[in-house]
């Protein structure tokens, strides 16, 4: 009986250790709608490109200023729903929304998005279009690999899986907004569904 004792009371301290290393109250419903909001967004920048076909897209261009407005409201909506929901979600299983382990996931979370975020900037100002939808991609997988060691492990494999679809979309840069409509917008509804159904259901 001792032993068993000893074994579940060295489980219990390994749990302990994991949930305050970890930030578990990541929603799965706001994947879902990230994922939602990409694809909607994808079929707005889809419309104009196609109705401003003769117009040579450019940084000055008026096509190129509403796909980036597109892109904005798309990234706005998602990490409101995402903050909104996450916290619903903290105070309900009791966990604060801001704690040292949150603070671990955003820093190690930020600092691959920004860099990428920043080279798509730079390629965009010298016009290299056709890696834009790429280095999102690989940029967001690396931020979500990196920040998964803080959270639940589900964050690991998208992330892998946007990097893969990344590096795809760089040998078929022709489609590269298809690519990227998979990688932003269908992965996040596929994991997004996946995280809801093992840990948010209860």
């Amino acid at each position: 009986m001792e032993a068993k004792d000893y074994l579940k009371d060295i489980q219990d301290i390994k749990q302990m250790m994991a949930q305050s290393t970890q930030f578990i109250s990541l929603s799965g419903l706001s994947g879902i709608l990230a994922g939602l909001y990409a694809l909607c967004g994808a079929v707005v920048v889809n419309f104009l490109i196609d109705n401003h076909h003769a117009e040579f897209i450019t940084l000055e261009s008026t096509t190129f200023k509403q796909i980036i407005a597109v892109a904005i409201v798309v990234l706005v909506l998602s990490l409101v729903t995402a903050y909104f929901l996450t916290a619903k979600k903290a105070k309900k299983v009791g966990e604060k929304v801001w704690n040292p382990s949150s603070k671990r996931l955003l820093i190690n979370f930020c600092i691959p998005l920004f860099t990428g975020g920043i080279l798509a900037l730079l390629l965009l100002r010298h016009g290299v279009y056709g890696l834009i939808a790429p280095i999102t991609l690989i940029f967001y997988g690396l931020a979500c690999v990196n920040a998964s060691k803080y959270t639940l492990r589900d964050v690991r494999y998208l992330g892998i899986t946007e990097i893969i679809l990344g590096l795809i979309a760089v040998e078929y840069s022709g489609y590269g907004l298809y690519v990227w409509i998979v990688g932003f917008g269908i992965c996040h509804i596929v994991y997004g569904a996946v995280m809801y159904y093992k840990y948010d259901r209860n």
